[in-house]
């Protein structure tokens, strides 16, 4: 089989290679599924920098989302598991890992909606406790990550602010329904908040950016608002200043999504099951901004490395017309 491998830790588009491989063979507790689609994520980013909190042995295969097909041909979403990663034509991933793909969504927009709906589910519901008319803040409104926080913050009932960078991922930011849009290179971010809130600020901030994107969320967040950290898309983990939240009185809540399928997999089902409702009735749908043959997958990478696109690339081994 085809699989993007990864021998030396560095750049996506230098240290990923195209290879033929065995198939990988499941262990006590896996499945092995076919590759249908495979989503790109910013951890895939990591994992080539050897900057992931996971580090699998080399030579390993990046992807962590994907949706799959059982031997027994049921279509199905999973966590593939490393080494073994997503971007190739085959993959084992564990049982306990494995949900049905929802039947509203094709295989590129399924392979998008494990991990970034996940997050934003348990980090605007589970953390933040979302309330129905609040405001919300969200960085990287165009991007995969706050794309779905978008969906699901308007689905919640809330007013949705996103932050971008520049006219193009302004303009997906819209489409989005992002009621309203900030351009964070020509406008200043705090003054255009507050006077969006009548001085309020935003009660729940949506962050996977970190630097100065906190910096700024810290002066507009409103008084009992909760700030969410999802991640440092930025590369500059930001050292809050607990005196500043004090005397605000605001909330700096961390969400790392994985540790619940660890220690709360039932939830991980409720949320899957959320999620699906949400997507039959239209709610949400990834935004998927690039069907990418398997040849393209290290470029494709890269990209999102490089922070140029919007929505979601996925990878497609059998092609792109699914």
């Amino acid at each position: 089989m085809q699989a993007w491998r990864v021998h030396r830790n560095g750049e996506p588009g230098e240290v990923m290679r195209l290879e033929e491989t065995e198939r990988p063979e499941p262990a006590d507790g896996q499945v092995a599924l076919r590759v249908r689609a495979a989503n790109i994520n910013f951890p895939d980013v990591l994992l080539c920098r050897g900057q992931y909190q996971v580090r699998p042995p080399m030579p390993f295969t990046p992807g962590v989302e994907i949706c799959g097909e059982t031997e027994d041909g049921r279509r199905v979403i999973a966590v593939p598991a490393l080494p073994h990663g997503g971007l190739s034509e085959y993959v084992v991933a564990d049982e306990a890992a494995v949900l049905p793909a929802p039947m509203a969504l094709d295989d590129a927009e399924a392979a998008a909606l494990r991990i970034g709906y996940q997050t934003g589910w348990f980090g605007l519901h589970r953390r933040a406790r979302l309330r129905a008319g609040e405001t919300l803040l969200v960085h990287a409104a165009a991007g995969g990550v706050g794309s779905a926080a978008v969906q699901l913050g308007k689905a919640a009932g809330a007013t949705v602010i996103g932050v971008v960078g520049g006219p193009d991922k302004a303009r997906v930011a819209r489409e989005l329904g992002c009621d309203l849009v900030i351009d964070r290179r020509t406008e200043d971010l705090v003054a255009a908040v507050k006077k969006a809130t009548g001085g309020r600020g935003a009660d729940v901030v949506y962050d996977p950016v970190g630097g100065k994107a906190f910096d700024g969320s810290t002066k507009c967040v409103a008084f009992e608002g909760r700030i969410v950290v999802v991640g440092f898309a930025s590369g500059v983990i930001p050292s809050p200043a607990l005196g500043h939240a004090l005397v605000k009185n605001y909330s700096i809540l961390g969400l790392h999504w994985g540790l619940y399928a660890a220690k709360d997999p039932a939830a991980v089902a409720a949320c899957h099951e959320e999620l699906t409702t949400l997507a039959a009735r239209g709610a949400i749908r990834p935004l998927i901004s690039e069907r990418v043959a398997m040849k393209g997958a290290a470029d494709a990478v890269q990209r999102v490395a490089d922070g140029s696109t919007t929505g979601r690339l996925v990878v497609l081994p059998g092609g792109v017309a699914r």
